[in-house]
């Protein structure tokens, strides 16, 4: 018998198999374009409005590896009878990712009601989940996207979707956010940012800046925190608050990392054997099992002491993966490398972290420094801090030091360390090294630059 164009092999229920989602019965990527692909056709001649949704779970990582593989396949399939259950006659829901899930609804018109619908479904998902006798959480964000014209083709709308998505997740964890043309242009821009980016880390371009570290009671150099910078041809300088987000989301973190890090090494053997190098590690670096491996790599291709570099994690990046972190910091502190703990009070671990983790050093964050000749509860929170590493053994150092009057409270409080414009902006290699050799010469620092 002649089979009709594009049909395929079919269970026995009749739901084509090269569409479904064997894990959770729902429909798979391909459903999900072919549904929206026949819904803009039957709106040819009337394009009346509908709305697609992408519905990607926060932190859905950490739930397997607590729980494990086969409790997340049970979580995934009770998200999917939750969301099939919140579909009316109208709507459907596909799963399109590992744990991403797409929804369509011909009757939602407006971006209000897209926002409503998909409130509703990040708040169905947040209830618990039973994993045998325990229970986990999770949220999710949305990005929505709405159909306007037959200008639009499911592949348009399924990567404006995506855009908002992503805003979303930039956002925080649980938001919703829908697609606006200026998103398409900043979306634009840090694809831009992002090819320009890949090119100058291939070549090189991507510069170590290091902004020193002093001892507060004798104002001299002890070490340097190395900060990447990066002046591209046509864009001029980038922030590294642009360009280092944008590393991380787009995979080109480690690259730029080891580049980095490389030139910082290599830079940093001019220096006196008891300067100490800082380096930051970035959240996505804390899940990757190769970043002690190759740091390890770099330091030895290079000659650098271990002793010497200080890796630097901040507390959002140990949570989002506590064992990969855990192993990681095991495996440098090992070979000698220290582990500074960096932006203390702002991120989301508890203290608890600080008697789980081995930490060396741990970093008061600026923000806590910048008010504390004015703010009561700052300077009582920083006294808390040092009280707190005295007993465990942990060194403190202050960040964003940019008055004497700062540093001299930091100092009758007890803190040993810090840095800030008030010791130094961060600069090249070169340059540093000019400082470094000063340094020596006059043995105690500048009060200011």
């Amino acid at each position: 018998m002649h089979m009709p164009f594009g049909s395929r092999q079919t269970n026995r229920d009749g739901n084509d198999l090269a569409f479904t989602d064997p894990l959770t019965g729902l429909g798979n990527h391909r459903r999900f374009f072919d549904r929206v692909e026949r819904l803009i056709r039957d709106r040819a001649d009337d394009p009346a409005p509908f709305a697609i949704g992408i519905l990607d779970l926060d932190g859905f990582k950490p739930i397997n590896d607590l729980f494990g593989y086969q409790a997340g396949d049970e979580i995934l399939t009770q998200i999917a009878m939750r969301l099939r259950a919140s579909m009316d006659s109208q709507s459907s829901v596909c799963r399109i990712g590992a744990d991403e899930f797409a929804v369509l609804c011909p009757m939602v018109f407006s971006e209000e009601a897209a926002i409503e619908k998909a409130r509703t479904l990040i708040e169905i998902l947040s209830a618990p989940y039973d994993v045998g006798d325990r229970t986990a959480r999770l949220s999710a964000s949305a990005g929505c996207s709405l159909f306007y014209s037959q200008d639009e083709t499911t592949e348009i709308l399924l990567n404006k979707a995506e855009t908002a998505l992503y805003h979303a997740k930039r956002s925080g964890r649980g938001q919703v956010v829908v697609y606006t043309r200026e998103m398409e242009e900043a979306a634009r821009r840090l694809t831009h940012i992002e090819q320009a980016l890949r090119r100058a880390v291939s070549a090189g371009e991507v510069e170590p800046h290091f902004q020193p570290i002093v001892d507060l009671t004798t104002r001299r150099i002890i070490g340097f925190e190395t900060l990447a910078r990066w002046t591209d041809p046509d864009i001029g300088p980038v922030s590294p608050a642009v360009f280092i987000p944008i590393a991380e989301e787009r995979g080109i973190i480690g690259p730029l990392s080891q580049l980095v890090l490389r030139k910082a090494v290599e830079a940093a053997k001019a220096w006196p054997a008891d300067l100490f190098l800082s380096f930051n590690l970035s959240p996505s670096q804390l899940v990757d099992n190769n970043t002690g491996k190759d740091i390890l790599a770099m330091l030895e291709r290079t000659g650098f002491d271990p002793l010497r570099l200080e890796i630097e994690i901040t507390e959002t990046g140990l949570m989002s993966d506590p064992t990969s972190a855990g192993r990681i910091i095991d495996d440098l502190r090992q070979h000698g490398i220290r582990i500074a703990l960096d932006d203390f009070g702002t991120g989301q671990s508890s203290l608890g972290r600080l008697r789980e983790f081995p930490f060396s050093k741990l970093k008061i964050d600026r923000s806590f420094v910048s008010s504390m000749l004015d703010d009561m509860p700052s300077q009582h929170i920083i006294r808390a801090i040092l009280a707190m590493c005295e007993g465990l053994g942990i060194e403190v150092v202050a960040e964003g030091i940019e008055e004497e009057e700062q540093a001299a409270c930091l100092l009758q409080f007890g803190c040993l360390s810090g840095q800030g414009y008030l010791f130094g902006k961060a600069a090249d290699a070169a340059t540093t090294l000019v400082i470094v050799r000063e340094a020596m010469r006059t043995v105690l620092l500048p009060a200011a630059n």
